[in-house]
This record gives structure tokens, sequence and C-alpha cells, in this order.
């Protein structure tokens, strides 16, 4: 045999046993697959978060809308600009009010006036009835006198008819001046209400004039400022808004009103504490307390509650929530975007995993694998018995993890409390030290029960998007 024949021989040779051997592999790791692991752990703190957006608002604000008829004259405020309560803001045309004030404080003297004269009238007709019924009296008892003298023949019958004429005009006076008193007293009531009607009007014109010069009613700044020197405002009537002049906010207590989804409403109380982040104030958080919290949902699209509208929908829906900040800054606006994250939850010394290496499975698949396992004369399981059924087994989902038994994927169920950012909290079926597949996301989405695995967790490589 030639020399070539035998190198293309031993080639073959080669060549076959490289083949024999790599079949031999492929056929091992035939249905391996490669994990990610890592050990469980317990963690000092665990905080569940709900994290939420939305703007700061004043808890104290104020639209100052007009108040008359009329142009504005001066603005003596700009937007921004701190101010007091009772401080100047805007001045209104007042030319018409300030004409109606004097008119009717004239008026108002004249009634006044006529209301003294009456009153005095009154005064007078009082003490000429008391001096009518001092003559009465007197013509009485020389009336009663004369009736004795004139029976005992003493006076003449003249006489006695003086004194009794004398008499019955004392009774007539007396009743003339009682009458002429309670007219007056009635001329001096009407007089009086006179003048009230009088203060009352003037009260209004006064009120009117008043109404034109525009005072703070709050301390705090003008955050919003939309009228100019020179336009016409009216006052709302009715149904009808009046203009909107400015808007004052009281930047003492300042909230920052944020949207919590429907999913995580029920977790956030009453006090709970809240760091709060500005876009408008970079780097800095902001502590703070839930102090409100809305009952009616609001329509994720249109704002509305649920309340005020009239057909269902199943669109998301989110609920106010207000968190008021403990120290904020002097510089804030209204209307500032503003991100809550409110402490819902924290649990300490706890036994925790990443939230991706939770999985879920059907009872069927379960059970499935373990008959497998069984049939194949696997002795060893770490599998925790499964919770009692509720349904059709290839519809009812457990949730649970993979823990690593030798070179299996054992499938155990857990139960599970509060959720972190990145981690969750296992109450029952892990204990710290139990090595569990954490990764990769593929893997656990398909990942059999007792499926056979390979761990590798060296760093993942990097590659090059743009091939040459």
């Amino acid at each position: 045999m030639k020399t070539w024949q035998k190198v293309a021989i031993g080639a073959g040779v080669v060549v076959v046993l490289g083949g024999i051997v790599l079949f031999s592999v492929n056929q091992a790791n035939k249905g391996v697959v490669t994990v990610q692991t890592a050990k469980v752990a317990k963690q000092d703190s665990l905080v569940s978060l709900v994290t939420a957006s939305g703007e700061i608002k004043p808890t104290t604000y104020t639209n100052v809308t007009a108040q008359g008829f009329g142009r504005i004259t001066a603005i003596l405020v700009k937007e921004g600009d701190k101010v007091k309560k009772g401080d100047k803001l805007l001045l209104q045309e007042n030319v018409q009010a300030n004409a109606d004030v004097r008119a009717q404080s004239a008026a108002t003297t004249s009634a006044e006036s006529a209301a003294q004269a009456a009153e005095g009238s009154y005064k007078a007709a009082q003490a000429d009835l008391i001096s009518q019924q001092a003559n009465l009296e007197k013509a009485k008892l020389d009336y009663e006198r004369g009736q004795g003298l004139y029976k005992g023949g003493l006076i003449p019958k003249q006489d006695f008819d003086q004194r009794k004429t004398t008499y019955d005009g004392a009774v007539a006076a007396v009743e003339s001046a009682r009458a002429h008193v309670q007219a007056l007293k009635a001329q001096m009531g009407q007089t009086q209400a006179q003048v009230n009607q009088s203060e009352a009007v003037l009260a209004h014109a006064e009120d009117v004039l008043h109404k034109t010069v525009y005072t703070s009613p709050i301390n705090g700044i003008v955050s919003y400022l939309p009228e100019r020197v020179g336009d016409y405002v009216v006052p709302g009537i009715q149904n009808s808004n009046g203009s909107f002049l400015m808007t004052l906010s009281d930047m003492s207590v300042v909230t920052a009103e944020v949207k919590v989804d429907e999913t995580d409403i029920v977790n956030v109380k009453m006090g709970q504490e809240a760091d709060v982040t500005i876009d408008a104030v970079p780097g800095k958080v902001f502590k703070g307390k839930v102090t409100e919290i809305g009952s009616q949902a609001v329509l994720r699209s249109s704002g509305l509650t649920t309340t005020q509208t009239t057909t269902s929908t199943q669109e998301a829906k989110d609920f106010k929530v207000v968190v008021t900040l403990d120290s904020p800054p002097e510089n804030l606006r209204p209307g500032l975007s503003a991100t809550a994250k409110i402490k819902t939850a924290e649990r300490k010394n706890i036994v925790a995993i990443p939230i991706q290496a939770l999985a879920m499975r059907t009872r069927k698949e379960l059970e499935d694998a373990a008959k497998n396992a069984k049939g194949q004369g696997s002795s060893v399981t770490l599998a925790a018995p499964l919770p009692a059924a509720a349904g059709d087994p290839k519809k009812d989902e457990i949730q649970g993890v993979f823990v690593v038994n030798g070179k299996k994927a054992v499938f155990r169920s857990v139960d599970t409390g509060i959720s972190g950012v990145t981690d969750i909290e296992v109450t029952k079926g892990l204990q710290p030290g139990d090595e569990i597949v954490i990764g990769s996301y593929k893997a656990l989405r398909t990942l059999k029960p007792e499926a056979q695995i390979k761990v590798d967790n060296s760093a993942p490589k990097k590659q090059d998007d743009q091939q040459s």
C-alpha cells in the first residue's frame, strides 16, 4: 500500500472518530438548558414603593374674578410677586360708583335730618299731651267740686254749666293731643325707616365702590395674571363665570398632587411617607406624607371621574393622591411636574429573591413532570407539596421558582410578600442558601420542571451589532 493511501485512510479514521465523539457529546447535551443561578440570601430591609407622577399644587389658593362692570385702570402687581393679605392688587374705573356714593350719602343725610325733625315734633307733642292731661285733671276737680256746690244751692246753674263745659273741652283736648302724639310717632317711624333704607342703599353703593379696588384675601404669590390695563371686565351672572383676573397661591404649605394607578391604590394609606422629586429642581429629594386619597376613579384619557360618565368603560383609571411636602423650597411654582415614590410597606431581615426568578407553571405541567421523574427512578426532589387544586389543572397556574438539584431544575412553589424595585419577599418555600435559577429570561420562560440544566454564571459576552 502506498504511503499516500495510508495517510488518507488514517485521516478518514480520525474524521470518523471525531464525528462519533461530537455526536456523543451532542447527544449527552441534548435537552440541557444553560441558565444563570444565584444563592438565596436574607436582606436587611425591603421597601415596597408606589410611583406616581403629577404636579405641584398649593394647599391654599384663590382665583380673583371680576366683582363689577368696568375697565381695569391699574394693575399693581406682576406674576411672581409676593403679597400679603390686604395688599392692593388691581384698580377698576370708579367714576360712576363714586358718584353714586356721594349722591346716596347726601340722600342719607337728608333722611337723617327729616328723622331728627320728626323726633323733635314727637317729643313736643308728648309734652303738649302732658300739659293737656294736667289741664284735664284741674278741670275735672273743678267740675266735681261744682257738682257738690250746685246740689247744695251754693252756685248758680250758669256757673255749674261753665265748669262742665271747661271739663268737656279738657277731655277733648287730651284726646286730640294723644292722637297727635300717635301720628307723630308713626311719622317718626316712617322717617327712621327711610333713613334705614337710605343707609342700606348707601352701603350697597359703598360696596360697589369698594369692589373697584381689589385686595389680596391671603398671603402668597401672584401665580397667574392674564389681564392687562384697559381690559373690560364683567362679573359672573347665574351660570356664567365672571372675568378671571389672577390667581393667588399660598406656597407656605405645598403639595404634590399625583395620580396613582388603580392597581396600586389599595396599598396607599394616609400618613405614609413619600419621596418627591421635582423636574425643575433636579438632584434633590423632598420628604412628604400622604394627606389625602381620592375616593373617585379618574379616567386617564379624559380626566373625568367615573360618576361623571354615563357609559361604562374598561380604560385605565387613576386615583388622586395628595402628598404634603415637609420642607418645600421657596422657589416652587404651582404646576411644576413632580414624581412621588410612596413607601407603602417595609420588611426587615427577610428572604428575598430577584423578581425575574418567579415563574408560573400549570398544575398539569408539574404533575406530568413528577410522574416522569418517578418513572425514571428519581428518588431525590426538592419540590414542595403543591397547593390545593382550584380548578382545571391545565389552567390552574402555580407560582414558584426553579431550584437547582444537581443537574436538574426542580420547580418549587413559593408564597410571596411585598415587592421592591428589583426584589420580592418570599414568605414560604425557600431557605437561605438555596440555589435558584434567575435567568436568562428566555430560559425561564421555556424551562420545564425536572429539566437538565447547565449553570453558566459568567458575564455575558458582548456581541457586535454590525457585521463587517
